[in-house]
């Protein structure tokens, strides 16, 4: 295979790997997160630093009591070097939960500074670590909810998305 088309390649499995790993966090979805991630992996956050599946317990555990959650990739840049890789991935992190006067709203901003490794053909992260540019909390507001009542609504582990059966028309 062209070098060139093998790198291109590898970038896009790279890619989907961060993708399934935001996936697995919104839908609290531990076995999908693990399988992003090789057993000797490393997890650096600053406030929590682990391997994968302590980190990953810690991370669905901290989530597991909000009302909602969407992880959003941004800006994606990946560097392949034969079976290593390197990857600066953007992201803004939305999170919902309860306060004492109703409901709060916080984004997180920043990036993953990535490793992945490519073992047996297949690409997993080896290191991630967290860093935070920026953050914003709020109070809720949810009117799209008021006018729209019978919206078609995300949710964790019975998340539509699991669902291949519903993607056909009555």
């Amino acid at each position: 295979m062209d070098s060139k088309l093998a790198v291109y390649l590898a970038k896009q499995d790279i890619y989907e790997l961060s993708c399934r790993y935001m996936r697995g966090l919104d839908r609290l979805d531990s076995n999908l997160l693990l399988e992003q991630f090789w057993e000797d992996g490393w997890c650096e956050y600053g406030f929590h630093n682990s391997g994968p599946a302590e980190f990953i317990d810690f991370a669905t555990s901290a989530l597991q009591g909000h009302v909602a959650n969407q992880h959003m990739i941004g800006n994606a840049l990946f560097e392949v070097e034969g079976n290593e890789g390197y990857g600066e991935v953007y992201f803004h992190a939305y999170h919902k939960f309860a306060v004492e006067q109703g409901f709060e709203d916080m984004i997180i901003a920043g990036r993953y500074l990535d490793r992945y490794e490519n073992r047996g053909g297949v690409w997993k992260f080896s290191y991630r670590s967290e860093i935070v540019d920026w953050s914003h909390s709020r109070p809720s507001n949810d009117p799209y909810f008021d006018i729209a009542p019978d919206c078609l609504r995300g949710s964790r582990a019975d998340d539509a998305v699991y669902l291949r059966g519903n993607r056909h028309r009555p």
